[in-house]
């Protein structure tokens, strides 16, 4: 039977968000999403080697509004992924640990991926002549 006196341990809704919380909770998501992407991407390869019929079908769907949003959610996770990824080795080899700078990073891994993703998108439609 449980002790009424004993102290019940803290939930989520007793802590107040903060950026390193959810710098967390993004790093495993996009993580999910990338292993997700790698999925589509291998579907898309073996789609290219069946031949022009089956990677039409793969263009048709990456050109679509969904196929769009899904390519930007994924570069966008990419780009997460690999800045916090790079904070987090800076961090290992001993930088960053005090609370300021721990923010801080945090802030620049999330405003730095939009960043990176719209530079790559920019590049990417420009090039292609679609901007």
């Amino acid at each position: 039977m449980a002790n009424p006196q004993r102290p019940l341990s803290p939930h989520l809704q007793v802590y107040r968000w903060q950026v390193q919380m959810v710098s967390s909770i993004l790093h495993r998501a996009t993580g999910i999403i990338l292993a997700v992407g790698a999925l589509l991407f291998a579907w898309a390869l073996l789609a290219l080697a069946a031949g022009p019929a089956q990677w039409a079908s793969v263009v048709d769907c990456a050109t679509s509004p969904l196929g769009f949003l899904v390519l930007f959610g994924w570069s966008w996770a990419f780009a997460y992924h690999l800045l916090n990824g790079i904070r987090h080795l800076v961090q290992d080899a001993g930088y960053g640990y005090r609370i300021a700078s721990f923010v801080r990073s945090s802030w620049t891994s999330v405003f730095g991926s939009l960043a990176l993703t719209a530079l790559v998108w920019i590049v990417a439609m420009t090039l292609r002549g679609a901007a």
